[in-house]
């Protein structure tokens, strides 16, 4: 521990400013506590930031990805620096109030990620994600930051096996509503519940982690192909090695997020989640990430997308693959290879400095006779998973859901809940009828707090039999794995009066994606004098803090203004 002060191998390192001359002499000492010598701490200080836990398959993998991102980094002649930060799993705090966290964590995953690596002045990163909400949050940070880096998905769970048909947790929820409805028994839900989850990785479907995972790599921050290998496959090692190699590569070269997330980058992301009728979260998450990339975004970018994009992937919730059939399918490349046959998305760069053309051309080819990608001119659906609708309920924009649907105009009367518990507490006693409107409101992203998805409620209607006669409208969100005639993120919220605040039981609700409406006839403006704006559900801590600073669904509640 005697070698003088290191002399920066590279000039202009970020690094540099905790590292080299006299003054920083107190920081290479405790730099040495750590185990580094001169000789490391001279080497390019690279971010290995993941969001391992136990508490949940989504991320369980990620702390072995980490050291193999390590080697990757010493390898290419760089030191890894390497840090934890928190992950929410919606999958066990649906239906609680701890779903209230879920949302907001996106906003503290990011701002923690921004802080470490600011804080220690690094010269590059490699972020590694596993659930709904870190994986955009891997995103914003990246983008915010505009430091050289890379992100990498953990990967899909394998789906589990009942009665011989695949099963993911959309199945177990499901099997709630079932129970709930008495068409299943307590051994019969069991089985389920123990045979769903079978290992490490996220949830299986086109649910909304495997929707981001593929918009990471739409959007050129992931290589082509390394986010489709399920977290449990042992070729998932060597991608977290080759992201480690490849975060030195984009700092030697100048490749920074922002060169990368162009707008033909987002139009293209946008393409994927219509063609996969991925999770509408995605357009809460777009906007979010456009909106720390600098690039105008609005979600009304949204409609052209699904309108001129067909649905080619027949996965779950509303088709009939996993993640991992996807993957023997060929992956993210075989749905872009038949979307650029049909010039449906564009040329852009790539963090691995190819364009994403190229990418695509370096793939394997799509197997012969795989059953989960169509070409377009064979499309599952002529459009795209979802529709914004607007109209006297929310005239900032809402997101209709669209897969697993197959009528696209909805009549009935309000059925008006102030919460999830109390809708959901209504399903499972049968209050709920074939032909209702329901409206769950005071959800949104202040009002909630945090925005919660409504997955329990959702899958319970469909456990009992009411997934496609009746409607459901919120200022909250919907799981990936929600289904049926829903829509979400109306605007404005209820607590910020939004005309959802306003309506009363027995209300006519249209909700037409024909027209693009979401209305009702009811005198909203009558009763605008006697309303007045619910007390906060929180008072103190992060959910209030996240209360006040939130801004509007329809531009991506984010809290950076």
């Amino acid at each position: 521990m005697n070698a003088p002060p290191p002399r920066p191998k590279a000039p202009g390192l970020r690094s540099d400013a905790i590292k080299t001359g006299p003054d920083r002499a107190p920081a290479r000492a405790m730099l040495y506590a750590t185990g580094l010598d001169a000789a490391a701490i001279a080497k390019p200080l690279v971010a290995v930031v993941h969001t391992w836990s136990n508490i949940s398959p989504c991320n369980l993998n990620l702390r072995d990805l980490a050291a193999e991102v390590a080697d990757g980094i010493r390898a290419a002649g760089g030191t890894p620096v390497e840090f934890n930060t928190i992950a929410v799993t919606d999958g066990i705090a649906m239906g609680t109030p701890g779903m209230r966290a879920s949302l907001i964590s996106r906003e503290l995953i990011a701002d923690s990620i921004e802080l470490a690596v600011d804080g220690h002045c690094l010269d590059a990163m490699v972020v590694l994600c596993g659930c709904d909400k870190t994986i955009p949050a891997a995103a914003m940070a990246l983008a915010r930051l505009d430091v050289p880096g890379v992100a990498l998905y953990g990967g899909s769970i394998a789906h589990g096996t009942l009665d011989g048909t695949p099963i993911t947790v959309q199945q177990v929820f499901e099997a709630v509503g079932a129970h709930g409805a008495g068409r299943i028994d307590d051994a019969r839900l069991g089985a389920v519940e123990q045979r769903a989850c079978p290992g490490a990785g996220a949830c299986g479907g086109q649910f909304t982690a495997n929707t981001m995972a593929m918009v990471l790599t739409a959007l050129g921050l992931t290589p082509l192909g390394l986010n489709d290998i399920a977290a449990t496959d042992p070729a998932k090692r060597a991608a977290a090695r080759r992201c480690g190699e490849l975060a030195l590569e984009c700092l030697r070269d100048g490749r920074t997020p922002r060169g990368i997330l162009s707008p033909a980058a987002f139009r293209n992301a946008m393409r994927i989640v219509a063609a996969t009728a991925g999770s509408t979260n995605a357009v809460l998450h777009l906007l979010a990430i456009a909106h720390e990339a600098g690039v105008a975004l609005t979600i009304e970018d949204f409609e052209g997308a699904s309108v001129q994009t067909p649905v080619i992937a027949d996965l779950m919730p509303g088709g009939r693959y996993t993640a991992i059939e996807m993957t023997a399918a060929g992956g993210m490349a075989a749905v872009a290879r038949e979307l650029r046959a049909a010039g449906l998305i564009e040329d852009a760069p790539t963090v691995t400095g190819r364009g994403l053309f190229e990418e695509i051309d370096a793939a394997p080819p799509t197997p012969p006779g795989q059953p989960v990608v169509r070409p377009v001119a064979q499309a599952f659906k002529p459009r795209g998973g979802y529709s914004i609708l607007y109209g006297n309920l929310s005239p900032e924009g809402c997101i209709l859901k669209l897969a697993g649907i197959d009528t696209l105009r909805f009549e009935g009367r309000a059925r008006v809940f102030e919460s999830e518990e109390d809708c959901f507490r209504a399903v499972q006693v049968g209050r709920i009828e074939a032909g209702d409107v329901v409206v769950i409101r005071n959800e949104g992203p202040a009002g909630g707090p945090g925005m919660r998805e409504m997955l329990a409620v959702t899958a319970a209607l469909v456990g009992r039999g009411l997934g496609d006669r009746v409607a459901l409208m919120t200022d909250g969100r919907f799981s990936g794995a929600s289904y049926g005639f829903v829509v979400g993120h109306v605007a404005p919220e209820a607590a910020r009066g939004g005309p959802i605040a306003l309506l009363r039981d027995g209300d006519r609700i249209v909700i037409d994606a024909v027209r693009r409406v979401v209305e009702t006839d009811a005198d909203l403006a009558a009763r605008r004098a006697d309303w007045s704006p619910p007390p906060p559900k929180v008072v103190h801590g992060a959910l209030a803090k996240y209360a006040r600073l939130v801004g509007s669904a329809a531009l991506g509640a984010v809290t950076t203004g």
